[in-house]
């Protein structure tokens, strides 16, 4: 059976913030709805909090609308804010419990051309099971593999499934997979928290489960992650986060192997490299193997697997239990999906790959093929 994990950044929708040229660009938008979130959110708002919120809201475009050109403001119930006539923003509430509603990234549809290409990726992918990586949700990665898949000469998948996690931009994580290795039991952790007496919620998105029988009839279990992002936020913290969640999830494989599993793999976007100290209780002392690292894969001459692929852009991952690793009989890298830079091209593309916009990804999709 072929295993594959592949980050689409999702299929056919996503933050216009984060539908910038650079990740630069929209990183200072995305910092600052995380900011005004987290404020909106306290129970309680201090004379601070609401000079604060009311900055941030003029910041991100609200100063004289709830609708910004990257963030929308739902009020429904209750009062948040007045906007005098002179100008700027002023907070009304003296609490969360004043007011109903929620702030929201805007949305707007992917490029066509990049949400084929994600497709052929997919389609010559020819994986049996796919984790899937900032995904929307499940209607909609149902959608692309009936109607977006099957139009590029693809074969879409008869199991699809993807449980709700905790980001609010609508990157989720799923698994899809064949009619003989059908989706079975399922357990989410999107609720296990840290027990550090902070009680904050441990991953970012989720570490779900999900149960697959092979043709053969064997049992794997596949969870696929998306660990904290570089991306914002300070690297202390984000560190922190990270090692976090390598810590659950080394503590989960340990504990389904005492139960008696077999075959296990842990997939995904952990968003570090290999030799970092925040994925070492994973990579290092979790007993899992990096399918990178045995003979039988061929990297196709990259050590990375996002952007241009260079050693330090390692963070893409199909990590295996023991006996799942023995079971490997050769494995590899996608990369025609992705921007190959210009001077000179790294490797070949689809011809449909004109611009940088029309990638279907920053990410290689990685497959390994397994005797089970």
């Amino acid at each position: 059976m072929r295993l594959a994990v592949y980050n689409v950044e999702n299929l056919f929708d996503r933050a216009k913030a984060m539908n910038l040229e650079t990740w630069e660009d929209g990183r200072p938008v995305l910092e600052k709805f995380a900011a005004l979130n987290a404020l909106l959110g306290e129970v309680s708002y201090t004379p601070a909090d609401r000079r604060k919120m009311a900055d941030l809201i003029v910041e991100l475009g609200m100063e004289k609308s709830d609708t910004g050109p990257f963030v929308i403001l739902r009020r429904n119930r209750g009062g948040l804010l007045k906007r005098p006539s002179t100008g700027g923003v002023e907070i009304t509430a003296s609490g969360r419990a004043d007011w109903v509603g929620s702030l929201e990234l805007r949305d707007e549809p992917i490029n066509e051309h990049a949400m084929r290409n994600t497709a052929r990726v997919i389609r010559d992918l020819k994986a049996d099971v796919l984790g899937v990586v900032e995904a929307e949700s499940r209607p909609v990665l149902k959608a692309f593999s009936d109607e977006v898949l099957a139009s590029i000469g693809g074969t879409p998948f008869r199991h699809v499934m993807l449980i709700d996690g905790n980001d609010e931009r609508g990157i989720d994580v799923g698994l899809m997979s064949g009619p003989q290795f059908p989706i079975g039991r399922m357990r989410s952790h999107v609720d296990d928290r840290l027990s550090d007496g902070s009680d904050r919620i441990i991953f970012s998105r989720d570490c779900p489960e999900f149960e697959v029988t092979t043709a053969s009839g064997n049992r794997l279990l596949v969870m696929v992650n998306h660990f904290k992002s570089k991306g914002f936020g300070g690297k202390a913290e984000s560190d922190r986060r990270r090692k976090a969640q390598a810590t659950r999830v080394a503590e989960i494989v340990k504990e389904r192997i005492a139960e008696g599993w077999d075959y296990v793999a842990v997939i995904g976007d952990l968003n570090d490299t290999p030799d970092s100290d925040p994925l070492s209780p994973l990579l290092k002392h979790g007993g899992m193997t990096d399918a990178f690292t045995h003979p039988a894969f061929d990297d196709g001459g990259y050590k990375g697997t996002y952007g241009l692929c260079n050693p330090g852009n390692k963070i893409d991952y199909l990590l295996l239990s023991p006996n799942l690793i023995d079971k490997v009989e050769k494995g590899g890298v996608i990369r025609t999906g992705m921007w190959p830079g210009s001077r000179p091209k790294r490797w070949d593309t689809y011809e449909e790959l004109k611009r940088p916009q029309d990638a279907a990804s920053d990410h290689a999709a990685l497959w390994v093929d397994l005797d089970i």
